[in-house]
């Protein structure tokens, strides 16, 4: 445990990421956060189809990955909304516009040097 008393939950890899926004992705997860008041259910299917590939992740750590990434692409999306300002990108830019941006059934398939340092927002 670190010094506040929390566990040290592993980095992320861009792998797992590109993992976990493919499951976040998928047409059935999008409708059903869109449709229900109460998400917890659905991070733990999120949780459960990062599971199915292999992760040990939980529900609160995927909803807190989550929102980051969600937070990341708005950041970036204010900052490219600006006029006069250089373009901005963040990690994984493209896959998050298909969820965020519009057609959330069109997740875009990312390869992935798996070579790569962790990612961790």
């Amino acid at each position: 445990m670190d010094a506040q008393g929390r566990k040290q939950v592993p980095a992320w890899s861009a792998q797992e990421v590109v993992d976990l926004i493919a499951v976040w992705g998928e047409e059935s997860v999008q409708e059903e956060l869109q449709t229900s008041k109460r998400n917890a259910d659905i991070y733990a299917k999120i949780a459960q189809g990062m599971g199915k590939k292999g992760y040990t992740r939980d529900t609160q750590q995927c909803c807190a990955k989550i929102n980051a990434l969600r937070q990341a692409y708005q950041k970036t999306r204010e900052v490219n909304s600006g006029s006069g300002s250089e373009p901005q990108t963040c990690h994984f830019y493209e896959e998050l516009r298909a969820i965020l941006g519009g057609n959330p059934t069109t997740t875009p398939k990312r390869s992935m040097d798996t070579s790569q340092e962790p990612w961790v927002t």
